[in-house]
């Protein structure tokens, strides 16, 4: 699977807004039969910033993903609510879904 973690700065006057802002794009990925999640969080130490954590099936599905018109549209609407470009770590790993923490066990 393509796992990524994208780091997004929200214009202060925007920052409440942004999971609205943000929520054409986010229902529109999460519908691709390629997409695996597309999950965000905002950092509990600076309010401004979110946190996306995504995942695609396979580099076929990153394609369409990024050839989508959703994210054609999203490349038009969504910059000037940022204060800079988004940072961005993606790799290719061999699995296919989240794998358990094991050294935080719950036992029951």
């Amino acid at each position: 699977m393509i796992f990524i973690t994208a780091r997004f700065r929200i214009k202060p006057e925007h920052a409440e807004d942004w999971p609205r802002i943000s929520g054409p794009f986010t229902e529109a990925t999460r519908s691709e039969p390629g997409c695996l999640w597309f999950d965000w969080s905002r950092s509990l130490d600076d309010p401004t910033e979110y946190v996306l954590v995504e995942a695609f099936r396979d580099g076929d599905a990153g394609a369409a993903h990024v050839g989508s018109a959703h994210f054609k549209q999203a490349q038009q609407d969504l910059p000037p609510y940022l204060v800079a470009t988004p940072k961005i770590i993606s790799q290719n790993i061999d699995q296919s879904d989240w794998s358990e923490l094991g050294e935080l066990a719950v036992r029951s």
